[in-house]
């Protein structure tokens, strides 16, 4: 059977992919994540029920998040900014070794 070939229509709209080099450091997380994170746990403990219902869970914490206020987000806010510096330092060591 011979290989089937690629017309130039369907090849037009697909970008190749750049690959992620793995020794690169992770990206930070935002202060929502970190929230996230930390209720995600909470609300699986609370109903072990919905750990099949990701989308439920996830629609759980956007509307808590929602209703934080800017003092309570501050916490998370601090968190953030401190894993942006780290993914700052050590992306500058990174690119050195490059």
């Amino acid at each position: 059977m011979a290989p089937k070939k690629v017309t130039k229509k369907g090849a037009e709209g697909k970008k190749k992919r750049v690959k992620k080099d793995p020794n690169a450091p992770k990206k930070p997380l935002s202060s929502y994540m970190f929230f996230a994170k930390d209720k995600r746990a909470e609300i699986l403990k609370k109903q072990p029920s919905l750990k099949s219902d990701i989308g439920k869970v996830g629609k759980m914490i956007g509307e808590e998040w929602a209703k934080l206020s800017s003092s309570q987000k501050l916490t998370y806010q601090k968190k953030a900014e401190q894993e942006k510096i780290r993914y700052q330092r050590e992306m500058s060591l990174y690119n050195k070794k490059k």
